[in-house]
């Protein structure tokens, strides 16, 4: 028997005192022709698998024994939306399906197939199904302890390592590595992540959103609640960031709104120019801010694409008339030779190199600008002009982000807790953009190798004053040849495709946007309600001659929930399939498995999750038989010959004893049997006709019965009806007497009491929580750098700290605690003004 063994995982460094009994390099989906044997694989449909069926009725894992950060901040992890967590993953390369259970604190491993329907139509039947699951599964145990109740799990590009996040702490789950195995369970090693930034003892630290680099297997990005974006190097250090970025979106006090400086989401790019290296954040005010260039250090990228940004970058960029555009490009230039050498040595030598290794750099004097917010322009056919990083009437807060990048066009979906879906398109290319001036700090070892890079990323100025300044944008036309129109000095601006409401009952919902892996123009949205998928019909680059459209939104499955718009799935993956088809698993928080099937561009009929019991109006009445109609027709008539050959037979001829003897056998046949057919009807008859009419007294009873209750009922609702007119009187009398109050004749408010009434509602509702939740990250921060560090052996380098580093941190510290003295008296005036309006 071949063993197939499956390279050893990129990011498990296995400790020197860890010793494993089963080699790593040998993959656990094979196993031996003795284990085989005595544990036969069965092949069951999905939603019928024992993971799912065998669960205890009284399960129920309601969302709200989720945790959730303080102020009501709820923690999204990994594309979920507010508050909603996914505690399942999929392996396309093994055809593994994850499913983390909180109950038994494991992980459920189970091997699924496909198969095609469609491919033998004849032999199909409504009891086949299209994706099996193999049975027994496996359970993925944890050896330590897990610090917090685990929200939403994900898997690396090469499937070797398993993320467990909370909202305040981070776990590893190494698959390939085991300590101990015993039949269908299996203890791996697990190790946390992050732990001196996230010690998961509510801290005040939360983490808002983890994603996996999408060009490396041992990249995490981690976004806090600290506007803070950290980027780790689980192959080289699990507790030290490789790369860290200080969000700084608006300059110190000059904050009017909380929910502009609280992060919510972030999303990587994708193969698009200079997008493989840019990161979008999102706001909660919507507004979105982008970091470029951010590549991991180590990972891998297509060397072809490189050297066309080069060459754009040479052609174009350095014959700019702006000495901005000049001096990025050059910045730009200098980033790539030295994070890919091979793109100068192509261009110089000719030489062709198909992968380039990024290596670590940074400018020692400038950090990476955090552009933004970018701005909204609308095409030239439209006369509504967008105010700045306004939602344009999205109302809420955002919870949810999706990039995503289509054709010749990068889309942007923003999901609102009204129930709305913002769809935005970039108007231009992404450019790299520094800050002269701030300087990094770098981590460099005695080798001089740089190791990690922090960074403060401040939004530029120019950017916050031109994002009023909007103008109509010709999308039929194409790009000039001049360099100023194809490098803007300023952020690319955002075209706004579309907004979609899906008419949710709630106005604080939970939404999750997910990507389709097999149509790019549709993602899909889950919600409280159910889930839905919208379709993009137009797109401004790649559909640039056609007609402009909107999209399409259709639920493929809706559940009967309460007005509250809570979230029902705790799982949710897309699986493409080998024959062309997605199929949507959904995992509901009593543990139960729901399967959709999505062919193409065809749109499903809605699935419904809980079907109510058929209706008895639904069903035809039956009218007994009492005669069987084939009697009531009568015997069949015996049709003599026409001829006249019969009068010249007599009866006592050969021909005539036979004539006679057929006939009477048909005279047999239609008349003696008929005659006992009813002869046994009707002495059977009464008993029969018995036995209908009890039935039909039974009926009779029943429906008498029902009419009783239906009459008490009337009369409770009669006198229900009398209550309620009476009380209605009672409440007519009050308010007359309420008329004649001094209060009554108050003056109505003018606009500015109107605005300002605006303005605390707002307050109460994001900006409070907003402000607590600043306030808690500042001191977290501010306990992080007053605690004293422990003793650490002397490096071999110098351990001399400029006195100007020195004062510049003082004045850190001194600005930090002035902003939250601030921040704390405006929050007291806060509340105090709501309580004042509460009396």
């Amino acid at each position: 028997m071949t063993i197939l063994a499956a390279p050893p995982p990129p990011c498990s460094p296995p400790p020197s005192d860890y010793h494993s009994p089963t080699p790593p390099s040998l993959s656990p989906l094979t196993l031996s022709s003795r284990e085989r044997k005595k544990n036969p694989l069965e092949w069951v449909p999905l939603p019928k698998h024992p993971v799912f069926a065998n669960r205890s009725p009284n399960l129920n894992l309601s969302p709200k024994a989720l945790p959730s950060s303080p102020s009501g901040f709820r923690s999204q992890i990994g594309g979920g939306g507010d508050g909603c967590s996914n505690l399942a993953a999929w392996d396309p390369s093994a055809s593994r399906f994850y499913l983390w259970d909180p109950n038994s604190r494991c992980v459920h491993r189970l091997s699924l197939r496909f198969r095609d329907l469609g491919a033998d139509s004849s032999s199909s039947s409504p009891d086949d199904v299209v994706v099996e699951a193999a049975v027994p599964s496996e359970k993925l145990m944890p050896d330590i302890q897990l610090p917090s109740p685990v929200r939403h799990v994900s898997l690396n590009l090469d499937g070797s390592s398993l993320l467990l996040a909370g909202s305040d702490s981070l776990s590893l789950i190494y698959i390939y590595e085991r300590t101990s195995a015993t039949g269908d369970t299996i203890i791996c090693r697990t190790v946390p992540v992050a732990s001196k930034v996230l010690a998961g003892q509510n801290n005040g630290l939360q983490t808002l959103q983890t994603l996996w680099h999408p060009f490396s297997s041992s990249h995490l990005g981690v976004l806090t609640s600290d506007s803070v974006f950290r980027l780790y190097d689980l192959s080289s250090d699990r507790e030290r960031p490789e790369q860290e970025y200080y969000l700084q979106p608006v300059q110190p006090g000059r904050c009017q709104n909380a929910a502009s400086i609280c992060p919510v989401a972030f999303s990587y790019g994708s193969h698009h120019l200079w997008d493989r290296f840019s990161v979008f954040i999102l706001f909660s005010d919507g507004s979105v801010y982008i970091l470029c260039p951010v590549v991991p250090f180590g990972s891998l990228f297509n060397s072809r694409y490189i050297q066309d940004i080069y060459e754009d970058l040479n052609a174009f960029g350095l014959k700019s008339t702006s000495p901005r555009i000049i001096s990025n490009s050059r910045m730009a230039i200098a980033w790539l030779e030295a994070t890919f050498p091979e793109v100068a040595d192509q261009s110089t030598e000719g030489r062709s190199v198909a992968i380039s290794r990024a290596h670590p750099y940074a400018p020692v004097d400038a950090s990476l600008s955090l552009q933004g917010p970018l701005c909204r322009v609308c095409r030239k056919d439209e006369n509504n002009v967008s105010e700045g990083q306004s939602s344009d009437g999205c109302k809420g807060r955002s919870v949810s982000f999706l990039y995503s990048s289509i054709g010749k066009d990068s889309v942007l979906v923003t999901a609102w807790s009204s129930g709305q879906i913002q769809i935005d398109a970039l108007a231009d290319e992404i450019q790299p953009q520094w800050s002269i001036g701030i300087s990094p700090h770098l981590d460099v070892d005695s080798l001089g190798h740089i190791k990690g890079v922090a960074m403060i990323c401040e939004s530029n100025s120019q950017d916050l004053s031109t994002s009023k300044l909007h103008h109509p944008l010709n999308i039929g036309s194409n790009m000039s040849t001049g360099a100023d129109t194809v490098l803007f000095e300023h952020s690319p601006p955002l075209l706004r495709l579309a907004i979609v409401d899906l008419a949710l009952p709630d106005h604080n919902c939970m939404l999750s946007l997910f990507h389709d892996p097999l149509v790019s123009e549709r993602f899909y949205c889950v919600h409280g309600g159910g889930i839905d998928v919208v379709t993009l019909h137009f797109l401004p680059f790649s559909d640039a001659n056609t007609a402009a459209k909107p999209p399409s939104v259709h639920p493929i499955l809706t559940a009967a929930n309460d007005e509250s718009c809570s979230p029902f799935l705790c799982g949710f993956l897309t699986i493409a399939d080998s024959y062309g088809h997605l199929q949507v698993v959904g995992v509901t928080f009593s543990y139960e498995c729901i399967l959709l099937e999505m062919k193409g561009w065809k749109e499903p009929l809605p699935f419904h999750y809980e079907i109510d019991d058929k209706s008895v109006y639904d069903t035809k009445a039956t009218i007994p038989e009492f005669i069987s109609k084939e009697l009531l027709a009568g015997p069949k008539v015996i049709t003599l010959p026409a001829s006249t050959s019969l009068r010249s037979v007599t009866a006592d001829t050969i021909e005539g004893r036979s004539t006679l003897h057929h006939y009477i056998k048909l005279f047999h046949e239609n008349y003696v049997e008929y005659a006992h057919k009813v002869y046994i009807e009707l002495k059977e008859h009464a008993g029969y006709l018995k036995t209908v009419i009890d039935d039909q007294q039974k009926c009779l009873h029943a429906t008498k019965q029902s009419l009783k209750d239906f009459n008490a009922k009337d009369q409770v609702i009669e006198g229900r009806i009398d209550r309620a007119f009476k009380v209605y009187e009672l409440l007519e009398k009050r308010l007359q007497s309420f008329k004649t109050l001094p209060a009554a004749n108050k003056k109505p408010l003018s606009r500015a009491e109107r605005e300002f009434k605006a303005q605390l509602d707002r307050f109460a509702d994001v900006e409070l929580d907003a402000l607590h939740m600043s306030i808690e990250a500042l001191k977290a921060r501010m306990r992080r750098h007053s605690q004293p560090s422990p003793a650490q052996p002397p490096s071999r380098g110098r351990n001399y700290v400029p006195e100007a580093q020195m004062s510049t941190l003082k004045m850190s510290l001194e600005r930090l605690s002035i902003l939250n003295e601030e921040n704390t008296q405006k929050l007291n005036l806060i509340e105090h003004e709501l309580n004042v309006q509460g009396k």
